[in-house]
């Protein structure tokens, strides 16, 4: 069993209050969880309107997969076009 984590840091320059932000971001993590089949949540950066840190983990019987369905997880935050993806990490346990 491998364990793949992913953190990405995120700027949300269209937001203009927590409201906005919780919105966007909120989204994010519903469409990643559907499309992916992962875990996600907002991690940090809680008190800032326009940057979030999200943290993505998904499980599976090979690393390489892992490491795919977290390179499509990364692919899918760069198209966002309501955000800008500023770093993305990612680590196999």
């Amino acid at each position: 069993m491998v364990i793949g984590v992913g953190t990405a840091n995120l700027r949300l320059a269209g937001a203009r209050s927590l409201k906005d932000k919780r919105r966007v971001v909120k989204s994010i993590l519903a469409r990643l969880h559907s499309r992916f089949n992962v875990a996600a949540a907002e991690v940090g950066h809680h008190d800032s309107h326009q940057d979030a840190e999200i943290a993505i983990a998904c499980i599976s019987t090979a690393g390489s997969h892992a490491d795919q369905i977290l390179a499509a997880v990364q692919g899918f935050l760069e198209a966002e076009g309501e955000i800008e993806l500023v770093a993305y990490h990612t680590e196999l346990l």
